[in-house]
């Protein structure tokens, strides 16, 4: 699927049909391509033969008040996307240390149980990764599904911002595998206070959780978790 925000054409994304305009609006906010701009429309845009547009290209609007976006030059894939190519001093050149206060770590532990209901697809296939979100109650409120770990957590930021839920001060953020860099990244730019993963952070992951100032823990399973960051 290509994303386009303005007109720009900004990426091409492998990625499993469904909350297309969720991914479009996510992948935007998180990549920091909207500016703190408003999405003013969101549409599917059909510039070719439908067979090779229709449903393939998402136009996000923000009537061109956000910056002149740059195109990427390479496709992302579902495993990936562009882990490792900003530096963490970089990120925190543009982000801000997280807000709210601390989750507790019991009810992140508990947290990737709950998500398993909304794991439809999980249910089906087995082959791919969600993304939750969990209130201050400990309830996960919401689950995204894609095959590429970034998809999910894009999507899930996508309906959050579209909801008017962007920062997540005071929110956790729950993924089904491993935390790596860029999912660190994406937690940071949508102000997560916490992630919690089923699997190990990556030791970049880790160092982006403390510069943001983000609770990390992995290897939430059966109701314990190892702690990598306090936050």
């Amino acid at each position: 699927m290509a994303i386009e925000l303005d007109g720009v054409r900004v990426a091409t994304t492998m990625r499993t049909p469904g909350h297309d305009f969720e991914l479009a609006v996510g992948f935007c906010h998180n990549e920091g391509l909207l500016a703190g701009h408003p999405v003013l429309n969101v549409k599917y845009c059909a510039n070719g033969p439908a067979v090779e547009s229709d449903f393939n290209i998402v136009s996000v609007s923000t009537g061109g008040s956000a910056p002149a976006p740059r195109a990427r030059l390479t496709a992302t894939t579902s495993s990936c996307g562009f882990c490792g190519s900003t530096e963490i001093e970089e990120l925190a050149a543009d982000l801000s240390p997280v807000d709210g206060p601390p989750l507790a770590w019991d009810l992140l532990a508990e947290a990737p149980s709950l998500m398993r209901n909304g794991q439809a697809l999980f249910g089906l296939t087995g082959a791919v990764h969600s993304a939750g979100l969990m209130e201050t109650s400990g309830e996960v409120s919401l689950v995204r599904e894609d095959i590429g770990r970034h998809n999910a957590v894009d999507k899930l930021c996508g309906r959050m911002l579209l909801d008017g839920r962007l920062p997540a001060a005071g929110l956790g953020l729950v993924l089904s595998g491993r935390a790596s860099f860029e999912l660190a990244h994406k937690a940071w730019a949508a102000g997560f206070r916490a992630v919690v993963s089923v699997s190990a952070p990556t030791a970049l992951a880790a160092e982006v959780a403390d510069r943001a100032g983000i609770q990390l823990a992995g290897f939430a399973r059966d109701g314990a978790l190892t702690i990598y960051c306090e936050g």
